[in-house]
């Protein structure tokens, strides 16, 4: 039977203009080389974020309105480097909730429960790994008012319509005056973002290859990764930081599981990452078509990003 990564890769590989889907670069070895990327003095969205939720968390509980025991349900927290000022903060300052992470790693699941256990012994934390809409499922019935974290700005790697599609599906799975903390990464001087995705490190380039590589592993594929090269452009009209892999021959892959041969020519690129910068304007109406209201803007020092807070 083939699963649905085998199924996205025959549709995304079929296409005219073939692509491939983000949410798969964040196998183990895809989300620990995404812990490089955000460790690069280039990619400034993790200490915008970090700066946000290390100097404001007080700000941010203080708006939520909460006046009993809460819910934290963060989708996708990585490390939860930048969620920790955060949780800091209330453990701290004695506040009762109980913290949720949901990833579809579990070696990213246990590697975060085991550093926050001795980091913040008094944390509740009830981690969850799976899909997060399975997982969400569970919020909707939760005797607690919930904060759900979809920060990192990962809203950016959706198109307007499937942005608008997630954030829906997050309003359906939150009770009335739960609240959602999204990270925006904001328009801002192109070189700025430009280098922050086209790293001079080639780490961005190997996190790419290793999308082929999860295939040929998982999918019995023969992707020769030398073949292939890594490109990405921003357009500052737009908002938009495309990334791509890139052909270097003309080449054909067979991919076992699915029993097809794809054929690839030169120069032809796959894209593989979306990821949008917005301005407020936009951000506002993004809120609205989703039947959220936009309570703050969260803002670091040199408006590179925001955390807004939306309630339902």
């Amino acid at each position: 039977m083939i699963n649905s990564f085998a199924e996205d890769v025959q549709q995304g590989l079929s296409a005219p203009q073939k692509f491939l889907k983000s949410k798969y670069f964040y196998d183990d070895n895809g989300s620990r080389i995404f812990q490089e990327i955000m460790a690069m003095p280039e990619y400034y969205l993790t200490d915008a974020e970090f700066e946000i939720l290390s100097l404001q968390s007080k700000q941010i509980y203080e708006a939520l309105n909460f006046d009993r025991p809460f819910n934290i349900v963060e989708l996708g927290p990585g490390d939860g480097f930048k969620t920790f000022k955060l949780l800091e903060y209330l453990v701290n300052a004695g506040k009762e909730f109980f913290y949720v992470p949901i990833d579809i790693s579990q070696e990213a699941i246990d590697a975060l429960t085991k550093r926050l256990k001795e980091k913040l012994p008094d944390l509740n934390i009830k981690p969850q790994v799976g899909d997060y809409f399975e997982e969400l499922k569970k919020n909707i019935v939760s005797q607690y008012p919930s904060l759900l974290l979809l920060l990192g700005g990962n809203i950016g790697n959706y198109p307007k319509d499937r942005a608008m599609e997630l954030l829906g599906l997050f309003n359906e799975h939150m009770k009335l005056q739960d609240k959602l903390l999204v990270g925006f990464d904001l328009k801002k001087n192109p070189l700025v973002i430009k280098n922050a995705y086209d790293d001079p490190h080639g780490i961005t380039k190997r996190f790419n290859l290793n999308l082929l590589l999860r295939i040929n592993r998982e999918l019995e594929a023969d992707f020769k990764i030398d073949d292939f090269d890594f490109y990405c452009h921003y357009d500052p009209m737009s908002g938009e930081v495309r990334s791509y892999l890139v052909s270097l021959r003309n080449q054909s892959v067979k991919i076992g599981v699915l029993d097809r041969v794809f054929d690839f020519g030169y120069g032809e690129v796959i894209w593989t990452e979306l990821s949008k910068k917005y301005d407020f304007e936009e951000i506002g109406e993004l809120a609205d078509c989703t039947y959220f209201k936009l309570l703050n803007n969260f803002l670091d020092c040199k408006h590179y990003f925001t955390d807004t807070l939306w309630e339902k």
